[in-house]
């Protein structure tokens, strides 16, 4: 069997079992092009190999001149790969493994200030459409609770439970997790449902809570708009996207006191390694503090 035929029951079982994100597969789907294209369309499983895998990474980094961060992205998927093939029995050893990671430049993630997103700061609706509730709605699930993109797009009115104040989350890897909302969120989620009633959208249960009108979840750029066009509007001209509001999350809890373990837990991180990076952001900043401020510094 081809190589590539290894690859396609890899993103079969990705979809199917793991059921990882589409955006995922897809990231995964063109890193294993890009394998493929180094060593061959037509190659047999062999072509798998440590030394294959090296040999990829430095034509990466020497010929193609890819940063140290888009290779670190193929490469953990070509990780990934490996790992299936030996819980698969294919292979007794992931040949992937002992290939070290290139070095990343540490890079400070983008987030709003609490100013920034103060609820002054958003201006009264008067007389709101629906994209207007669901923009605000959307915000409190990311910025109040955390949710990643995907995760707000795969929700179901089941999941959200109002008189506990929680919502259950089905994260990465289908890992569940519990996550508190706001009582503001609370408060567009009442708004949004009337809204979506009187619109004929009747909420079932089960049923996706970002529902268009034909039935189907709402795309991942309807909802990254709603949320850029929100932003926009209070004036932020920093990167509007959605990810910047659940940095913004997990900065402000851990400003406020919160443990780094809880955060984590909240994010939905499987590595606190991940979660850390919010602590660096706050000593930089401490650090910024203390340099414009301190007479000696």
């Amino acid at each position: 069997m081809l190589l590539s035929e290894y690859f396609d029951q890899f993103f079969d079982y990705l979809n199917t079992q793991r059921r990882y994100s589409p955006r995922t597969v897809e990231t995964y789907r063109k890193s294993a092009e890009k394998f493929l294209t180094f060593a061959g369309a037509e190659v047999s499983l062999a072509a798998f190999s440590e030394m294959s895998i090296k040999g990829f990474v430095w034509d990466m980094k020497m010929k193609q001149n890819l940063s140290p961060t888009s290779i670190c992205e193929h490469l953990a998927a070509l990780k990934s790969f490996g790992k299936y093939l030996v819980r698969s029995q294919v292979l007794q050893k992931n040949p992937a493994e002992n290939v070290p990671m290139p070095k990343r430049p540490k890079r400070l993630v983008s987030f709003m200030s609490q100013k920034d997103l103060a609820p002054e700061k958003f201006p009264e609706l008067v007389d709101p459409t629906l994209p207007q509730v669901r923009a605000r709605f959307l915000l409190e699930l990311i910025y109040g609770s955390g949710l990643r993109i995907s995760e707000c797009q795969s929700l179901t009115w089941d999941r959200i439970r109002e008189k506990e104040r929680l919502v259950r989350v089905l994260g990465k890897g289908s890992k569940e997790r519990i996550v508190p909302i706001t009582d503001s969120l609370i408060q567009w989620l009442g708004l949004f449902r009337t809204m979506l009633i009187e619109a004929s959208h009747l909420p079932s249960p089960t049923g996706f809570v970002f529902l268009s009108e034909d039935g189907k979840p709402y795309s991942i750029r309807t909802l990254r708009n709603d949320i850029h066009n929100l932003l926009r509007t209070v004036g932020w001209e920093g990167k509007a996207s959605p990810h910047v509001l659940r940095h913004s999350f997990a900065t402000h809890l851990l400003e406020n006191g919160a443990e780094i373990m809880s955060v984590k837990e909240m994010l939905g991180h499987s590595n606190i390694s991940t979660t850390q990076i919010y602590t660096h952001v706050n000593a930089e900043r401490l650090k910024a503090a203390f340099k414009k401020t301190h007479p000696r510094a």
